[in-house]
C-alpha cells in the first residue's frame, strides 16, 4: 500500500507526464516500425445487433443516414429515475423467441443471444463453416468476446425466487451471469476450440477483445478469430445506478432523439444502448487460399492505463494519448498517414472535451487533414459492446470511402474547437490519404483504454 508521500509523489509525476508522452510518440515509432515478416490479420466477416439495424447493411445505412433511434422508456419504475430513454433494439428486427428454442434461452442471457445473431451473420459473410469434422480447422479457430456488465434484474429476480424457497432457483442461473458466457456458448455451437477468450473491461470490453483476437492471430494462436462484444443491461436498476453516478442525460426526457450528442455543447451524459458485433479475423494468407472476402484489415492495437479515477479520464488525456500512440506504433503507422478518428466520445461533458483535447494534441499540425465523429448520437452508448460496434462503423467507412456522422453536434465549446467534425451527415473520406486508415477509441471505467487502428485492405 502507497504511503501518503508515495501518493504526493505519483500525482507530482502524473501533472508532468504530458510533455514526456508527447517526446516519446515519435521515439516510439522510430523504435517500433511494422516487421514486414509478422502476420497480417484481416477482417473476413463482420455481424450485427444493435438498435440502429440487425444486421450489417441496415445498421450502416441507418448510420449514414444521420438518424436516432434512441427512445423513450416506459413504465412505471422508469418514471420515477432522472433518465427515461435509452437506444432499445426493436422487437420488429429481432424475436429471440424464434431465434431460439425456449430451453436454448433458459441459459443465457440476452447478451448472449444477441452475440449469437450477430455471430451467424459474421459467420456467413466469411463462409467459415468448417464443422466438427473439420478437426484441424476447429483446433485453429478461437473466440474472444466480452461483456461489460452481466443482467443485474437476472441477479435480483432470482434472489426473490430464491427467498420462496432453494428450488427456485434455477440451474442455468450462474452460467447466464458469467462474463465468458457468449464466448463459451459460440465455441460449443460451433465446436470452435482454438483460444476461448472473454473480456470485461467496462466501455473498452468490445475494442479489447478484438485486439486480443488480433494478437492471438499474430502470435500463432490461432489463423481465424470469432471476436467482439455484446451487452444487454438495460433495466431500472441499471439506469438508476448510472443515474446516482451522475452519468446519464436528463435533460431530454421528452425528447429522446436529441439526448446522445457527443461532442455538442448541450450535451450532459450519455444514453445507454443494447447488442452485439462480432467480427471474424482471419490471417491473410489463410483467407487468400479459400478466397475469402476481405472488409478490411487490423494494423495496430493500443493499450494504456489511467492511474486516475475509478469513473473519470485522466484530466490531461494522457491515458488516450498512450494508446492511440501505442497503437501507430504497433501499426507502424504515423499521424500523417490517418485519416479518421472514431472517437469514444459519450456525450459527457468531462470525457468528450478530455478526449478532444488529446487528439489535437497527438496529430497537430495533422489535425487539419483529420476528420473526427463519433456514431453514439445515433445508437447510444453500448457499454460493452461500443467499441466493436463502432469499429464495424470504421471497418465499413475505411471499405467505402464514407465518414460516419455525429448526430446531434451543432455547436461546440471553445475547448472542443481546432478538429474538423463530422457533423449531422456523412462526408467522403478525402485527402491525400493512398490508403483509408483510422484509429477507433475506447476508454472504460477504472482508467482502461484501447486503440484500434484499422485500415483498408491493400495488397
Amino acid at each position: 500500500m502507497m504511503g501518503p508521500n508515495a501518493h504526493s509523489y505519483c500525482l507530482l509525476r502524473a501533472r508532468k507526464s504530458l510533455p514526456y508522452v508527447l517526446r516519446t510518440i515519435h521515439q516510439s515509432h522510430s523504435k517500433h516500425t511494422r516487421d514486414s515478416g509478422r502476420r497480417r490479420v484481416v477482417v473476413t466477416g463482420l455481424g450485427v445487433v444493435s438498435p440502429v439495424g440487425c444486421n450489417v447493411e441496415a445498421a450502416w445505412q441507418t448510420i449514414l443516414s444521420g438518424q436516432s433511434k434512441v427512445g423513450r422508456l416506459v413504465g412505471e419504475t422508469y418514471d420515477k429515475l432522472p433518465c427515461r430513454v435509452a437506444a432499445i433494439i426493436d422487437t420488429n428486427d429481432i424475436d429471440l423467441e424464434k431465434c431460439f428454442s425456449k430451453t436454448e434461452l433458459k441459459t443465457m442471457a440476452r447478451a448472449t443471444a444477441f452475440a449469437l445473431i450477430a455471430a451467424k451473420e459474421a459467420l456467413s459473410r466469411a463462409g467459415w463453416m468448417p464443422g466438427v469434422e473439420d478437426e484441424t480447422a476447429c483446433q485453429r479457430t478461437g473466440v474472444a468476446i466480452g461483456m461489460g456488465m452481466v443482467d443485474l434484474m437476472d441477479i435480483c429476480e432470482t434472489n426473490e425466487a430464491l427467498k420462496k424457497g432453494y428450488n427456485r432457483v434455477s440451474p442455468f442461473f450462474v452460467p447466464r451471469i458469467l462474463p465468458n458466457m457468449p464466448a463459451g456458448q459460440l465455441s460449443i455451437r460451433y465446436g470452435f476450440r482454438g483460444p476461448n477468450h472473454a473480456v470485461s473491461t467496462a466501455c473498452a470490453t468490445g475494442a479489447h477483445a478484438i485486439g486480443d483476437a488480433f494478437r492471438f492471430i499474430q502470435h500463432g494462436d490461432a489463423d481465424v478469430m470469432v471476436c467482439g462484444g455484446a451487452e444487454a443491461c438495460i433495466s431500472p436498476l441499471g439506469i438508476a445506478g448510472f443515474c446516482r453516478l451522475r452519468a446519464l442525460s436528463t435533460a431530454f426526457n421528452d425528447e429522446p432523439t436529441a439526448s446522445s450528442r457527443p461532442f455538442d455543447e448541450r450535451r450532459d451524459g450519455f444514453v445507454m444502448g443494447e447488442g452485439s458485433a462480432i467480427f471474424v479475423l482471419e490471417e491473410l494468407q489463410h483467407a487468400l487460399r479459400r478466397g475469402a472476402p476481405i472488409y478490411g484489415e487490423i494494423l495496430g492495437y493500443g493499450l494504456s492505463g489511467d492511474a486516475s479515477h475509478l469513473t473519470a479520464p485522466r484530466e490531461d488525456g494522457t491515458g488516450a494519448l498512450l494508446a492511440m500512440q501505442r497503437a501507430l506504433a504497433d501499426g507502424g503507422v504515423t499521424v500523417a498517414d490517418i485519416g479518421y478518428v472514431n472517437a469514444h466520445a459519450t456525450s459527457t461533458p468531462i470525457g468528450d472535451a478530455i478526449e478532444a483535447r488529446a487528439i489535437r494534441t497527438l496529430f497537430g499540425e495533422h489535425t487539419r487533414s483529420l476528420a473526427v465523429s463519433s456514431t453514439k448520437g445515433a445508437h447510444g452508448h453500448l457499454l460493452g459492446a461500443a467499441g466493436n460496434l463502432e469499429a464495424l462503423f470504421v471497418v465499413m467507412a475505411c471499405r467505402h470511402g464514407l465518414l460516419p456522422p455525429t448526430v446531434n453536434l451543432h455547436n461546440v465549446t471553445d475547448d472542443m474547437a481546432g478538429l474538423h467534425y463530422v457533423a449531422n451527415s456523412s462526408e467522403p473520406w478525402e485527402g491525400k490519404h493512398r490508403r483509408r486508415v483510422a484509429l477507433k477509441n475506447s476508454f472504460g471505467f477504472g482508467g482502461t483504454n484501447a486503440c484500434l487502428c484499422i485500415g483498408e485492405y491493400s495488397e
